[in-house]
């Protein structure tokens, strides 16, 4: 007979098993496939702590949708799944029994976007939206106050967050193109009816807590590294990502993406060319080799519709290489040698967003 999960965390199986899966989730920084380079290895270990790091906060820490908290899962130094540097993100445990108010003020940022998802990497089935809500169409006072019902049935008025019966999270993104000059919203959350404290910690719930931890540490590492592995069919080229899967694994449906892999000699660039369509706003930005953004904080590893050096007729040209070459959109590649990187059109006015050109050239030749 199974164990129940009081046995399980008694006997010392819950800890025992969540171990194993972290050693189990290293093999994939030892892969064949994987770069060997210390520097890649060191980063590799450094973003399995951090996924551990964010697994606990997320599963252990705030795993409550009877006292939700708004949390920083993804952020400077915790990062997954090509992180926009542009972004601010919270998240919340939800669930679909249940009604919540967000509350706050919009701020300044430039966008501001609301979503709820069901299921968690490591579990098999994506991370399907189950509700959007874009700033752009929400009911906002003058002073910039606002409210939000997130539930599964519509609320006779007001701004309102889809939800369905199965889902779990809540995730908010805003978008800074002008970080020093766009004031992030302020931003409350409550369970209707509740008293805003926590539920009492179980056997249960801290076995389900390690349990679903070990899942994204795994599951999150063994999903990029295949994506990264997938991106060096098409090294040094922009192609579109599908959108299917995008959209499955809980990316923005009016976002247009690009994922690839890079890799650059010394003497080397690599030189994008694209002209914008009209769209809310672009980016691009440069990731090592798991998918984690390079350190924005005091790289410029990053560039955007509100930064960038435009060319006399509109167009735009990005040039990534290891020392600097001159160019107002110089990308720094940070001492490393390869990685992946992501380029986006929010909200692009055109049923086929253009794939930005891309070619490799010597830096003498630029």
């Amino acid at each position: 007979m199974a164990k129940t999960p009081a046995e399980r965390l008694v006997d010392g199986d819950s800890w025992n098993d969540f171990c194993d899966a972290l050693k189990h989730a290293g093999t994939l920084i030892q892969a064949e496939t994987a770069p060997s380079d210390p520097l890649t290895r060191a980063e590799g270990y450094r973003y399995l702590s951090r996924l551990v790091r964010a697994a606990l906060q997320t599963f252990v820490e705030h795993n409550d949708p009877l006292a939700p908290v708004l949390q920083r899962v993804v952020h400077e130094t915790a990062k997954m799944g090509s992180d926009n540097p542009d972004n601010h993100y919270f998240n919340a445990a939800l669930s679909g029994e249940h009604t919540y108010r967000l509350y706050g003020n919009r701020g300044t940022v430039h966008w501001l976007e609301f979503a709820t998802q069901t299921g968690t990497y490591g579990e098999g089935r994506g991370m399907p939206a189950t509700g959007h809500l874009d700033a752009s169409d929400m009911l906002v006072a003058d002073d910039g106050s606002f409210a939000v019902t997130i539930s599964v049935e519509r609320p006779e008025s007001g701004n309102w967050l889809p939800m369905q019966e199965n889902s779990g999270t809540l995730i908010i993104r805003q978008s800074r193109l002008d970080p020093a000059n766009e004031d992030l919203a302020e931003l409350h959350l409550e369970r209707v009816g509740g008293d805003g404290r926590p539920t009492e910690i179980s056997p249960e719930a801290m076995d389900h807590g390690l349990m679903k931890s070990a899942m994204l540490v795994g599951g999150a590492a063994m999903i990029f590294v295949q994506w990264a592995e997938g991106f060096k069919k098409h090294t040094n080229l922009l192609p579109r990502f599908d959108q299917a899967l995008s959209d499955s694994m809980g990316g923005v449906p009016e976002i247009a993406y690009y994922h690839s892999y890079w890799a650059l000699a010394e003497d080397e660039c690599l030189v994008i060319e694209a002209v914008p369509p009209a769209c809310d706003h672009w980016n691009f930005q440069l990731n090592n080799h798991w998918m984690e953004s390079l350190d924005y904080r005091y790289h410029r590893i990053h560039v955007n519709s509100k930064t960038a050096a435009y060319e006399p007729d509109g167009s735009i040209k990005i040039v990534v290489s290891h020392s600097d070459p001159g160019h107002p959109n110089w990308i720094q590649t940070v001492g490393r040698k390869q990685g992946t990187m992501c380029f986006r059109w929010v909200r692009a006015e055109v049923d086929v967003p253009p794939e930005p050109a891309c070619k490799v050239v010597r830096l003498a030749e630029l």
